[in-house]
């Protein structure tokens, strides 16, 4: 995980105080798990979930759980829910989504981070292209691009988000929306809390 990224999670996790009971979709046992994040330390019980557990790291356990359908947790289970670089690995990712905010708390933080795409302005650094006609055709084309993390199968690599989707539809039932784009290519990062019923 990029050093920005897991800065990003800390403070948004430190800001909105997370902690309780911490669940984290597609949690890796290495330093790179957001469970590792200081906010955290304090927390009552942190669980990762990940296709290639069973593993232990640290003072959290890793369940073999397939995030499309984590019945082994009731639901409202969560205060703090956290998932990174996971959904664009996840062909089927709506239900990944429906089942962290069905194991999130009501009231509970939900932080999700997935890469993104920037489409305005990816090649305005590049204005300056009419002054060379022979590659204004190529930087036209360039312009109608988006910047994009690389492909990285782990196994499959199936999405990119924009930040429309990421609040229209991953933070969609939420309130207290926050999101952050960040780096290049642009990684977007998005919590909320889930409604309460």
């Amino acid at each position: 995980m990029h050093q920005m990224v897991f800065q990003r999670f800390e403070e948004i996790c430190r800001r909105r105080q997370a902690g309780g009971r911490v669940l984290e979709v597609g949690a890796v046992p290495s330093t790179d798990s957001l469970l590792n994040l200081k906010a955290l330390e304090q927390s009552a019980l942190k669980i990762g979930v990940n296709l290639a557990g069973p593993a232990k790291s640290g003072d959290f356990l890793i369940l073999p759980l397939n995030a499309n359908s984590m019945c082994c947790f009731r639901d409202n289970t969560f205060d703090t829910v956290l998932c990174n670089a996971m959904l664009e690995h996840d062909p089927f990712f709506w239900r990944s989504l429906a089942e962290l905010y069905r194991v999130a708390k009501p009231g509970g933080l939900v932080v999700i981070g997935v890469p993104g795409f920037h489409l305005h302005g990816a090649w305005d650094h590049l204005s300056w292209s009419h002054r060379l006609p022979w590659i204004g055709k190529t930087l036209e084309k360039l312009s109608a691009s988006a910047r994009t993390l690389r492909y990285h199968a782990a196994p499959g690599d199936y999405y990119r988000f924009s930040l429309q989707a990421v609040h229209e539809v991953f933070m969609k039932d939420m309130t207290d929306v926050e999101s952050h784009l960040i780096m290049s290519p642009p990684r977007i990062i998005a919590a909320g809390n889930k409604r309460n019923a």
